[in-house]
């Protein structure tokens, strides 16, 4: 008669030979009828746990293996799967401290290290996260999933040379890991080399060709391009494959919007990330709202709220009472905001309400399409007592006064694009003009510029209600895409925006007007990262415009 170790190999023979052919249903009966006779049996546990993870059915496999590891509490790899199990279910700090107990058992367990820092990547902690997948490489040299896992958390920290370096080396190692070479494709589309992005992501698809992500990278790198209609196509191929990509939904609405297809692109924006989830019934311009309450919230950018509160007017015309919540800078600046009832900053207390609406999903609420978006030359005013503190401080003009903004936030992850070094913005502009520095934060080298713009106010005074006086008393605003490029539109100020080649979707394409705003005009890079063909336009035209002065 076998011996109950050989029936059990033999078993494992089986199940082997299941899985080799995708039965793992089959598999998992077969454990499940040892355990009937066996029920303490760690390996028929244990093994029928890492088949149940394999099936999709994280419950069952968590509940299996936490009996693997009541039974043998120093299996290192049952730990190891716990934490596999928990990360599934999103259950991130318990997963962590499964495989924190994983590498306590077994220090050299390269496995778990990598595991570890996949879960500390999805936490934020990306530190911690390089010092997991280091000491997994460092145990294993040729570990292909540790490097590519060492390159997505490299990039996050903006290390996008060393991401790339990890990438390579994980395809060396491993050249079918289609996680490397589309995240390698991503790390090439943030330093604009697009044309190696495709071709990592080109090899990517012909390696797995139902693999999403890459789909929507490639994609990603078309829209960079101004091929919109490749971009879509991908984008369709990642949501055909995966119907509630989020992801996917998200980057196909900023294309469409790019192009203008307004109607589609704001139902496609509201798989957008959100901040937060509010208890409030919500409301996208189904209901009536007459005699109702109506919180609207700020969610993305300021520039986004200083684009988009036009819309508090129209939510008014129909009869709500409407409470518009904004980042704390703005709230002074909208405070006179037509339509609202009161303006309060995120996190101030709120009172009870009938329906709340992020204020993005505003457009959707009325249908905007291009031809119907809510246009008013002027819907923000400075507040008057400022603006007339400016003009006496400033005193008579003796030559025309021009604002300048030529850098973002640069913790938008798209600020490398849309701002220009000053250097190369003074080089380019006429001289005879009276240049105002508008940038709330200025480096050391930028201060110490000969050709420096005036600053006629110190740092901390330039807060939004202070630009905004500052603004009203200038003849013509120039920025980048940024916050008081919106806040000189909003207040009716000539502006002129620095655009990218491949600008945020508000912007459209090929057109140098803006439908949102009457008194803007637009300077588009005609290629990539030509910011001194911009500069030549904008020096001509400011020559023109001021012919007279």
């Amino acid at each position: 008669m076998d011996s109950p170790a050989a029936r059990f190999q033999e078993l494992v023979r089986r199940v082997s030979e299941l899985r080799r052919s995708g039965q793992l249903k089959e598999a998992l009966e077969l454990f499940e009828e040892v355990l009937r006779t066996e029920p303490q049996s760690f390996e028929a546990l244990y093994r029928a746990g890492v088949v149940a993870a394999q099936l999709g059915i994280p419950h069952v496999a968590l509940g299996l293996l936490d009996r693997s590891i009541g039974i043998d509490p120093e299996n290192a790899a049952a730990h190891c799967n716990r934490g596999v199990v928990l990360q599934s279910l999103e259950r991130l700090a318990a997963a962590l401290a499964s495989f924190d107990t994983a590498v306590a058992i077994k220090a050299d367990y390269a496995l778990a290290h990598k595991n570890r820092g996949n879960v500390l990547d999805a936490v934020g902690r990306w530190e911690a996260a390089l010092e997991s997948y280091d000491t997994a490489i460092e145990i294993d040299s040729d570990f292909a999933e540790a490097h590519c896992g060492r390159g997505n958390v490299l990039q996050k920290l903006g290390r996008s040379d060393a991401a790339l370096a990890s990438y390579d080396r994980a395809i060396r190692i491993d050249p079918y890991l289609v996680e490397a070479h589309s995240n390698r494709g991503v790390a090439l589309t943030a330093v604009s080399r697009l044309s190696d992005a495709l071709a990592s992501f080109d090899r990517a698809i012909v390696i797995r060709p139902d693999y999403a992500e890459a789909h929507v990278g490639r994609g990603n790198a078309f829209k960079e391009l101004n091929r919109l209609d490749d971009a879509l196509v991908d984008y369709n191929r990642a949501i055909t494959l995966r119907a509630d990509y989020a992801e996917a939904h998200f980057s196909r609405a900023i294309t469409l919007l790019l192009r203008g297809d307004l109607e589609q692109g704001w139902l496609d924006y509201e798989w957008r990330p959100r901040k937060r989830d509010l208890s409030q019934p919500p409301w996208l311009g189904a209901e009536p709202i007459a005699a109702k309450s109506l919180l609207v919230h700020s969610e993305k950018g300021l520039g986004d709220t200083l684009q988009f509160c036009r819309y508090v007017k129209l939510l008014s015309e129909r009869g709500a009472r409407v409470i518009l919540q904004v980042q704390a800078p703005l709230r002074d600046v909208l405070a006179t905001l037509e339509g609202a009832s009161c303006v309060v900053a995120e996190g101030d207390s709120l009172p009870d309400v009938d329906y709340q609406c992020p204020l993005l999903s505003l457009p959707l609420a009325f249908k905007t399409t291009l031809q119907t978006i809510p246009l008013s030359r002027k819907y923000l005013r400075a507040d008057a007592h400022k603006a007339a503190a400016w003009r006496a401080r400033l005193g008579q003009p003796k030559k025309p006064r021009i604002g300048l903004v030529w850098r973002g936030d640069p913790n938008n992850r798209d600020d490398r694009n849309r701002s220009i070094p000053l250097s190369e913005v003074l080089k380019h502009l006429p001289v005879r003009f009276d240049y105002f520095a508008l940038q709330k934060q200025l480096t050391e080298s930028e201060s110490m510029m000969q050709a420096f713009p005036r600053r006629s106010a110190s740092i901390d005074e330039l807060d939004f209600p202070q630009t905004a006086a500052l603004i009203e008393c200038l003849d013509l605003l120039i920025s980048v895409d940024t916050s008081v490029a919106h806040l000189g539109a909003a207040l009716g100020q000539k502006t002129w925006i620095l655009l990218p080649f491949s600008p945020d979707c508000r912007w459209l394409l090929n057109r140098c007007d803006s439908p949102w705003y009457p008194t803007v005009k637009l300077y588009r890079q005609h290629t990539l990262g030509d910011w001194a063909g911009v500069l030549a336009r904008v020096a001509a035209d400011l020559d023109q415009e001021f012919s007279d002065s």
